[in-house]
């Protein structure tokens, strides 16, 4: 779920929609490419997030041989235009929706055994998420138990953020990885603390760094169109164009084609920050 949709792209136009370019005055600063990482771990406020703000990345890293874990904060039960909508259903198909997109990005689409901690649920309300001292603990325990090279989320320092689950999944992200990191934070879970490498901020404010998304913006297009329950209110598709949870791009109407145009013209004003062709940007954080 993204803070707003905009309009179409036209040639010369700032960021439209999903995943703004943000402010960088000067972009000699900006870096290309982490090492690929053994493994990450994207956190996102609700069910397509991580697809939105780090998809082609993630691709880019499980094709390199990187374990790729999702972290989906809320149950997104509030993904809805339909006000007599059955939100136990919306629950239940968000979370098959998540699954069917991680197995897209892992390389693996269709694939019904999902390896350990690939995608977590913590089952927050959607529209409710605080950044409190019990969510705080649960983002840790997860950030522990993976042990990821790389930490991957929303930037709660983005100006104008509309959505309060993103400025609040931010907040917590890096709040509990500051609590993985060091011993006197939540002792007794029990896991030993765990200092990732980096920490890449997608809908950043101030990107600094972009990583290489040529060879894999369809497949985060497809990660995308797995989201059915999303493809009226968050992508602008018919859902009448076919399609249905873990589709993918199985079939392919105007809408889905405009859709992906879309994702490709973001992705190309990302890789202009850094001087590439295609990218996805990022406010890189590290020394953690």
């Amino acid at each position: 779920m993204t803070d707003g949709a905009g309009p179409t792209p036209t040639s010369g136009a700032r960021s439209g929609s999903g995943l703004p370019v943000g402010d960088l005055p000067d972009t000699s600063t900006v870096t290309v490419d982490l090492p690929v990482p053994s493994s990450a771990l994207a956190i996102g406020a609700h069910p397509d997030d991580v697809e939105f703000g780090a998809g082609a990345t993630l691709a880019k890293w499980a094709a390199a041989g990187c374990r790729v874990h999702h972290l989906v904060l809320t149950d997104g039960s509030k993904g809805t235009w339909d006000p007599g909508a059955d939100l136990g259903r919306l629950v239940a198909d968000r979370m098959e929706e998540c699954r069917a997109a991680a197995a897209h990005i892992d390389g693996t689409p269709g694939r019904t055994d999902d390896p350990p901690q690939r995608v977590v649920f913590l089952d927050r309300v959607d529209g409710e998420l605080d950044d409190d001292a019990a969510t705080r603990r649960e983002v840790a325990r997860v950030i522990r138990t993976v042990r990821p090279d790389v930490v991957l989320g929303h930037d709660p320092w983005r100006r104008y953020r509309l959505h309060p689950d993103h400025r609040a999944a931010g907040f917590l992200t890096v709040h509990a990885l500051v609590a993985a990191r060091d011993p006197h934070f939540f002792g007794d879970l029990g896991l030993e603390p765990h200092r990732p490498t980096s920490l890449l901020l997608w809908e950043a404010d101030q990107p600094n760094h972009v990583e290489r998304a040529e060879g894999f913006v369809d497949t985060k297009v497809q990660a995308l169109l797995c989201h059915h329950s999303q493809l009226e209110s968050t992508m602008g598709v018919d859902p009448a164009e076919g399609g249905g949870v873990g589709a993918g791009v199985a079939r392919s109407g105007d809408g889905r084609e405009v859709f992906a145009a879309r994702i490709g013209w973001q992705l190309a004003q990302h890789g202009a920050l850094a001087g590439i062709g295609t990218g996805e940007a990022f406010h890189r954080m590290t020394g953690i």
